[in-house]
This record gives C-alpha cells, sequence and structure tokens, in this order.
C-alpha cells in the first residue's frame, strides 16, 4: 500500500526550515513518500496559486495524508473544498481563521491576510474529504487567536492537541506528528 505524506509550509516559510524538513526524513525513513512543496511567493501568499501548487503535487494514493502549518493549514482547507477527494487523515499546526495584531510587520500585513481572513470555507463540504481532522495548538501562539483551533475543532469534528507552551509551533522536530500519522 502507498502511504503517501504533503507538507504544505506556512506564510514566509519553506520546506527547508523548520520541522518539515526533519519530518520529511522522518516519514521517509517509515516508508512514507513524502512530498514538500516550495509554496509560490511565500511573502506574498495569494489563495489560487497556493492551492493550485497543492494540486500539482496532489496525486491520489491509498493513503493520503496532508499536513500544514499556519497559513498552509487554510491551503488545505481550501484545497479540500474545491476537490473531491477522500483523505485518511489531515493535520492542521497552528491554524488561524483570523489573526492577531501580533502578526503585522512590513512582511505580514493585514492586506496581504485580507483574502484568506474573509473568503469564507465551506467547512461542511470540507469535513467529508478525510477521515479525521487534528488540530494542533499552542496556548502562546502569539499569531493565532485563542479561539480558532477551538473553533475548527467543531466545525471539522476533529481532535485536539495541545501542545502547551510551543509558540507558533516553528521548532526544529516534531515527532508529535510521526506518532499522529503513524496512530
Amino acid at each position: 500500500m502507498t502511504k503517501k505524506v504533503i507538507l504544505v509550509h506556512g506564510w514566509g516559510g519553506s520546506p527547508k526550515e523548520d520541522w518539515y524538513n526533519w519530518l520529511k526524513k522522518e516519514l521517509i525513513k517509515k516508508g512514507y513518500e513524502v512530498e514538500a512543496p516550495e509554496m509560490p511567493d511565500t511573502l506574498n501568499p495569494k489563495i489560487d496559486a497556493w492551492v493550485g501548487k497543492l494540486e500539482e503535487v496532489f496525486k491520489e494514493s491509498e493513503e493520503v495524508y496532508l499536513v500544514g502549518h499556519s497559513i498552509g493549514c487554510q491551503t488545505i482547507m481550501r484545497f479540500l473544498e474545491k476537490n473531491n477527494i477522500k483523505l485518511k487523515k489531515v493535520i492542521l499546526v497552528a491554524p488561524w481563521l483570523s489573526l492577531t495584531d501580533e502578526t503585522w510587520d512590513e512582511d505580514y500585513t493585514e492586506e496581504k491576510a485580507k483574502p484568506w481572513i474573509e473568503t469564507p470555507i465551506d467547512f461542511d463540504n470540507v469535513k467529508t474529504k478525510a477521515e479525521k481532522f487534528v488540530v494542533v495548538y499552542s496556548e502562546t501562539d502569539p499569531y493565532v487567536p485563542k479561539d480558532d483551533p477551538f473553533v475548527l475543532k467543531d466545525k471539522l469534528g476533529g481532535e485536539l492537541i495541545n501542545m502547551g507552551d510551543g509558540g507558533h509551533l516553528d521548532r526544529e522536530e516534531f515527532p508529535e506528528i510521526v506518532e499522529e500519522i503513524e496512530k
């Protein structure tokens, strides 16, 4: 059976940073096929371009997992909303539906985030596209509003994993994600 994982990094990120490269190596060791695309124009993310990139790398397989971080979670939900597919599991790490005041600087502006925040997502449609949704969050995330992970859990019918004092969960290793995929 082919097991495939696609990792979608966050705004301003790269698949070579944070835990993405570590996770890719760990999953390959365990026999997974792993894609970690470089999302387009990462400091100026656009919904159509990011969802289009995910559509470009997505290939249906017997067992597919999508893992996103931050705006990568939005990309995954919008991809699922648009495509008629069924996945094994979706893991959303530090997902947001709105953003906090601490987010904004010269690279991360409200103007760039506005389409992501104001374009609705059909959660009833999205939740039919995976067997399970897992929302991973931190109580000390400076960017994700405190209620957003709980709202997503309720809308998608998923499971919550609280990482406690983990900030925006942009760390070097993330063994909890490997464990969640292996469940």
